[in-house]
């Protein structure tokens, strides 16, 4: 399976904006957005070129922000795509449920983990169960009514604990129950754009795909 193996930093530095890939680290003084918010490469400080706006730019750029904000590859954010201008409704919502919906975002947004790709790593290793049963694939994609929630053996995990003390400012969304006593987050309803905090120009995308 492939990876991304360089600095995720050189990617919220590539998009222009804070993309919140490394937890913790991104709303601290080492941040390197912070210190070099132009994009990376040689030619990263080079002013760019007058002219128009040009269209597909506009709609790749949109799509590399969605992709690289939840992990995902080509291959695998295609295939939402297709799944998602496939069912009723408007393609660029269900598009965004199926990525909110992946276990290891969900784990993100209940606080277990300070970014998808420590969310991510838990997973794989076996700390996370849905209804009672262990899960161990990030992009499982949970229902409305799924309980997630950390196995008794991980619940005392250091990373767990901090994690949850982290993101108490951060909060979950509308469509997450969290239940901090029993540590453990029920899934109410689908997800919906309006109550995601990350701006994603998902019309972009579609005309992107729809080419």
């Amino acid at each position: 399976m492939s990876r991304y193996l360089d600095s995720v930093c050189k990617l919220c530095r590539r998009e222009g904006e804070k993309l919140f890939l490394k937890g913790r680290r991104c709303n601290g003084p080492k941040c390197a957005f912070e210190r070099r918010s132009y994009p990376p490469g040689q030619h990263g400080q080079t002013p760019p070129r007058r002219g128009r706006e040009n269209n597909y730019r506009r709609q790749l750029r949109a799509k590399q922000k969605v992709k690289r904000t939840y992990g995902v590859f080509e291959k695998q954010f295609r295939n939402y795509y297709f799944r998602a201008a496939r069912q009723s409704g408007i393609a660029g919502e269900n598009l965004v449920s199926f990525l909110e919906r992946r276990l290891d975002n969900v784990v993100y947004r209940l606080g277990f983990a300070t970014s998808r790709n420590q969310a991510r790593q838990l997973v794989k290793h076996n700390h996370f169960t849905v209804n009672g049963k262990r899960v161990n694939i990030p992009s499982y994609i949970v229902q409305v009514g799924d309980v997630v929630a950390p196995r008794e053996r991980s619940r005392n995990l250091a990373v767990i604990l901090e994690a949850l003390e982290y993101s108490q400012h951060r909060g979950a969304p509308e469509w997450l129950d969290v239940d901090p006593e029993k540590a453990e987050g029920r899934v109410q309803g689908p997800p919906v754009v309006e109550q995601i905090s990350t701006d994603l120009e998902t019309q972009l995308i579609i005309e992107l795909y729809s080419r």
